[in-house]
């Protein structure tokens, strides 16, 4: 009996090729997915957007993802280290803010009660000790406040979206004092 001879060599997710991997991420932004991790043998694929966490504001599909390729035994076919993408400048930009945190897991709102105007907008100016927003825990109203004097320059989270213990809500960009 004879074999089937394997014409050119056809790309399998044993040897991953950059369309593969575009179509995984293509996947990714269709079913609303964070991160993707594909695992056979030896070869290891982890893709990630860059920000976990960031309100439909923002545009996802603008956002490059952190592509992870191992594969030891095959590295003519895995992506070089020097062909992941570097951080982009929005990513570069959130190092020097300061960033408020969710200090206990609940419900995040915005605003004081449904339709009323949110206690802060991006763009705006803040005060130490003035009120961000609410994170509800168990049916009690916490008020989340500015622990740093600066103009709000990312809102990470939607109002009534679910919040974790040490999320970041609000990057602050802190004034600067003279």
């Amino acid at each position: 009996m004879k074999r089937k001879q394997p014409t050119k060599s056809s790309p399998t997710f044993a040897t991953p090729e950059i369309q593969q991997i575009e179509q995984l991420f293509q996947f990714m932004t269709d079913h609303n997915l964070e991160e993707f991790e594909y695992s056979r043998g030896d070869l290891r694929i982890r893709l990630r957007k860059p920000s976990s966490g960031l309100g439909v504001s923002a545009p996802r599909a603008a956002s490059a993802p952190e592509i992870i390729v191992s594969n030891p035994g095959n590295s003519a076919g895995a992506a070089s280290p020097s062909a992941a993408p570097s951080p982009p400048p929005e990513a570069r930009a959130t190092e020097d803010l300061h960033l408020v945190k969710s200090p206990i897991v609940g419900t995040y709102y915005g605003s004081p009660s449904p339709g009323a105007e949110p206690f802060v907008k991006v763009g705006a100016f803040v005060e130490t000790g003035q009120t961000l927003c609410i994170v509800e825990a168990m049916k009690l109203m916490n008020e989340i406040e500015s622990d740093e004097s600066g103009e709000v320059v990312r809102i990470f989270v939607e109002h009534g979206q679910p919040v974790e213990y040490g999320q970041p809500l609000f990057g602050i960009r802190p004034s600067r004092k003279k």
